[in-house]
């Protein structure tokens, strides 16, 4: 296999910036043809490496492709899930290079989608042609890509709900995570949820001049930064009423174990350009990534923006906030509780809209599983050490969906790393890890065919 993957990777190299090429971003109508042909693209390539059944299935959205190899009903079933579609690449001008013209520097893929998610999807499919041309797949595969998790997934439930008997497996496997760092492996066995909102506050029925009325009008700009201020208190612990009730409080041993992980607060704060971290009282930076709720402002907007001056009390303001979740956390609740406390925090003067856009569940994975002993033996092979398990701050909402509707627990198999500035400019994916992920995902399939089924 080794041999294999070194006489072509060039090729898959190539392969890969031809899909990067195409702006498969789903948050913009514009690119929505973009977006269909990434889908076509990828069907393509799932035909080309031997696998069958291969289709776009239409949505209410964006297609979800799948496509399967079934060796032998009697082996072990892998549920293989990614997305094609990638964030807008905004601000463009932030970019050293054309974010859908995808270069190599310093060993590194630069493009929007690189590492999220075509780079590591593409693993899957070249990991496929690997073990087809070398005695082919020691297990059933199953893979499912959608186009519409940057925007929320709102078609997938659907479709597997819809789709029980098509989807079914012993495990799904998922390379849409991270790693510490290519010399300190790791798997990520647990991932925060997610409660996404935009908010609107509106005072006078117009833009009015801040001379003649400034001082005798409630401001929505002021009013929306102040009400944003008081959602933190001054350790910044989250001030809605409700919100920790059901938040899950590890043991000391448990968070001991977790400040295991191999981290540096100084090469944390140097790879961001910051003097010093901040979060959450009487937490360490591990702790507030992965096991503690947060709350932020994505965006803030109001008023006018443009060059020169405009001395205006705009009618309204917007911001759009975001609250990370964990277990026991449910993001139904947390956005109850969240639009019932920010209307009730709005002074006289305003009025205050809250407009809930997309949540996810928090989720842990059990390490004691065959799947993820398969997975944990496979980085220990390539990478020569045994993978530390780690908790992501990030969200991937489906893992608890699949969990809920199919019955399965899910592998997070990620190859990317922290420094790849997935979502921002400059997004990039390590040559060494592109290759390294091939080279990992056929033993993962050839060390769970041999455990069985978890």
């Amino acid at each position: 296999m080794a041999s294999f993957l070194q006489d072509n990777q060039e090729r898959f190299l190539n392969e890969l910036m031809d899909w990067l090429r195409i702006p498969s971003v789903s948050a913009d109508p514009k690119f929505r043809n973009d977006v269909l042909r990434a889908a076509d693209y990828l069907k393509a390539r799932l035909e080309e490496v031997g696998l069958e059944n291969v289709e776009l299935c239409q949505t209410a959205g964006n297609p979800i492709v799948y496509g399967e190899k079934v060796v032998d009903p009697s082996l072990p079933t892998v549920l293989v899930y990614g997305h094609y579609d990638v964030q807008p690449a905004d601000p463009l001008e932030l970019w050293t290079s054309g974010p859908f013209e995808p270069v190599i520097k310093d060993d590194k893929i630069y493009a929007r989608g690189a590492c999220d998610d075509k780079g590591q999807v593409y693993m899957h499919v070249k990991a496929f042609e690997v073990m087809m041309q070398n005695g082919g797949l020691p297990c059933n595969v199953k893979v499912m890509v959608e186009g519409e998790e940057e925007i929320g997934s709102n078609n997938l439930g659907i479709f597997v709900r819809e789709n029980k008997e098509k989807l079914k497996a012993d495990v799904i496997l998922i390379s849409d995570t991270g790693m510490i760092a290519n010399d300190t492996p790791s798997i990520e066995v647990g991932l925060r949820g997610l409660s996404y909102h935009e908010v609107e506050v509106t005072g006078p029925n117009r833009d009015l001049h801040s001379g003649l009325y400034g001082g005798a009008v409630a401001n929505p700009i002021n009013v929306l930064c102040k009400m944003i201020a008081s959602l933190h208190d001054e350790n910044n612990h989250i001030t809605i009423p409700g919100f920790y009730d059901k938040v899950d409080v590890l043991s000391e041993a448990e968070r001991a174990e977790l400040n295991r992980v191999p981290h540096s607060d100084d090469e944390f704060k140097q790879s961001i350009g910051l003097p010093a971290t901040y979060g959450e009282e009487g937490y360490t930076t591990v702790e507030r990534i992965g096991i503690r709720p947060t709350l932020d402002v994505n965006g803030i907007w109001g008023g006018y923006t443009g060059e020169g001056a405009k001395t205006v009390i705009a009618s309204k303001a917007f911001a759009k906030i975001s609250m990370r979740l964990v277990p026991h956390q449910t993001s139904d609740e947390i956005t109850a509780l969240f639009q019932q406390h920010f209307a009730s925090i709005a002074p006289e003067g305003v009025t205050v809209q809250v407009r809930p856009h997309h949540g996810g569940e928090p989720v842990v994975t059990p390490t004691d599983s065959v799947a993820y002993q398969a997975a944990a033996k496979a980085i220990e092979t390539t990478y020569g050490k045994k993978p530390v398990p780690t908790r992501g701050g990030g969200s991937i909402p489906i893992v608890a969906m699949f969990k809920s509707e199919l019955g399965i627990d899910t592998v997070l198999l990620g190859f990317g790393l922290d420094s790849d500035a997935i979502h921002s400019p400059n997004e990039h994916f390590g040559v060494f890890n592109f290759l390294k992920g091939i080279e990992t995902i056929p033993l993962f399939y050839q060390n769970y065919a041999a455990a069985g089924r978890s």
